[in-house]
């Protein structure tokens, strides 16, 4: 058994100045005897965190507030100035760029249209969206989300074509982005990140394993398992769209990148035709399923029902797919995100879910994503300020 080793009195330090940042972020601005409550401190103790915490520009004043009794107390809040990250989401049509400061505060925002064929290198294309951010400050972290996934294996972009993202297909890319951003970059699969907004933000705060359909033009999932993403070997987890599914073409019959298994048989495009086929005309396949779900829920006669049955088939080929995931991961919440389950709302919801509890043992909870905006922007900035608070405040406080 390991004997064990006495903290020592800059570990000590250490422990009081992270849990006096940590309330600060949680719920600052605060004074010092707000402080001492929060985190256990004697009022001597928070009077020194506060001041290892000023001396290393981490913490800053806030002004004064009265109290009951009269009397005024200075207020404390951490330097919003000590760093800034920013998130790109990189889409074939724009590149969406948000910044934020260390707290979280969002301080800049912009979204750049990609041109037909991309004008500039890479490199140009991405400092000019976050220049349009207008961030304050030097940005100490730029987290990337993308369609695909690095190979770390490699170093390059996988399950992504050069027609799906023009120029990124470099190697060493995240050690070319970081030289030519000027900042640490990290590239992460854009389902990815928005599970990580949906665990912080949105449904999932409370289930350490779920899984994040998210289904659009094209199909991915994330897979969060006991609280932690799972990437796989070449980053290719999730990749759900590439699955062999019954009633779709494979890989071997029309191509590895091509329209194939479950992105063929429930991807945005073949579900604008499918509810084409049963009456529902729309310009794209959002519209159309808001169509099909107005119709089942309010119409009558024909038109109700043919909407009806569309729906309830586009609901049984999405729960094919889930089926597989349900058997193998078998997680404890499934997460419905993207644009055709925005369109289709609750009443897609309760159709997936009755389709899937017909095919598999386990009965997850199906629950559509709560976050609001572009959760791909979101859970971008979370992965970047963990990343950074941990440098930041580690480094600038007393070696343990």
């Amino acid at each position: 058994m390991k004997t064990p080793v006495p903290a020592t009195p800059s570990t000590l330090r250490a422990i009081n100045d992270r849990a006096a940042l940590r309330v600060l972020l949680d719920r600052g601005p605060l004074t010092r005897p707000e402080i001492g409550d929060l985190t256990g401190l004697s009022k001597p103790t928070a009077f020194q965190v506060l001041a290892r915490l000023q001396d290393a520009g981490l913490v800053v004043k806030d002004g004064v507030r009265a109290g009951s009794s009269g009397r005024v107390a200075e207020t404390y809040r951490i330097n919003p100035m000590v760093a800034h990250v920013a998130a790109l989401d990189v889409t074939p049509e724009e590149i969406s760029a948000r910044v934020a400061d260390i707290t979280g505060a969002i301080v800049g925002e912009a979204v750049l249209p990609q041109p037909r064929e991309p004008a500039g290198t890479l490199i140009e294309r991405l400092n000019a969206a976050l220049r349009s951010a207008r961030p304050p400050g030097p940005i100490r972290r730029t987290v990337i989300g993308v369609q695909g996934a690095v190979d770390p294996t490699t170093g390059r972009l996988g399950y992504a074509t050069a027609e799906d993202m023009p120029g990124w297909q470099i190697p060493e890319l995240v050690a070319t982005l970081t030289d030519g951003l000027g900042t640490a970059v990290d590239v992460e699969n854009n389902v990815n990140l928005a599970a990580l907004a949906e665990r912080t933000y949105g449904v999932a705060a409370d289930c350490p394993d779920f899984v994040l359909l998210w289904a659009d033009e094209g199909l991915g999932a994330a897979l969060m398992l006991d609280g932690r993403l799972h990437r796989g070997v070449t980053g290719g987890a999730g990749e759900v769209g590439y699955t062999p599914t019954p009633g779709a073409p494979t890989g071997r019959d029309v191509g590895r990148f091509a329209n194939h298994g479950y992105q063929a048989l429930t991807g945005g495009p073949t579900i604008h035709e499918l509810l084409r086929s049963y009456g529902v005309d729309a310009p794209d396949f959002r519209r159309a399923i808001e169509i099909a779900v107005r119709r089942a829920e309010h119409g009558s006669g024909s038109t109700a029902e043919d909407a009806g049955a569309g729906l309830r088939n586009v609901a049984a080929r999405l729960a094919v797919g889930l089926a597989a995931i349900t058997s193998i991961v078998d997680p404890g919440l499934i997460v419905l995100a993207g644009g055709v389950m925005s369109a289709g709302g609750e009443h897609l919801r309760d159709l997936i879910e009755r389709e899937l509890y017909a095919l598999t043992i386990p009965r997850p909870r199906l629950r559509l994503s709560a976050v609001e905006g572009n959760p791909v922007l979101a859970g971008a900035l979370e992965l970047a300020l963990t990343s950074v608070r941990d440098e930041v405040f580690g480094a600038a406080l007393p070696t343990p």
